[in-house]
């Protein structure tokens, strides 16, 4: 007659590792707005800041590279930096991911919604 209720108890280890998850994920988002990298272009020219989450947090232009004759030079290297911040950020984003769920026993390559 009980039988079935050994299986409630796996529900229920179920639930409670999704809720960890759950606050483990939420407790990484908040970190990855936090944590920062720096995209460069022009050999450090220009230089790029974003939280690892791709948000642009500062842009830092060497004043040597203005001049008027160069202003679409400049413009390149500006979003060439900021690709790079962005890019940087997505590759930091999977690297916490991965230690996360790697810390969770799952496969470290699973993809989570961020």
């Amino acid at each position: 007659m009980f039988k079935g209720l050994g299986q409630m108890g796996d529900m229920g280890k179920m639930l409670k590792a999704a809720q960890e998850m759950q606050g483990k994920m939420a407790a990484l988002t908040e970190e990855l707005h936090q944590i920062t990298v720096t995209g460069e272009s022009g050999a450090g020219l220009v230089k790029a800041v974003c939280s690892a989450k791709g948000e642009l947090r500062s842009l830092d232009i060497d004043p040597s590279i203005f001049n008027a004759d160069d202003k679409e030079v400049v413009e390149d290297l500006i979003l060439a930096a900021i690709k790079d911040a962005q890019k940087r950020a997505a590759e930091k984003t999977q690297e916490e991911m991965g230690k996360l769920t790697a810390s969770m026993g799952l496969p470290a390559d699973m993809k989570l919604p961020f």
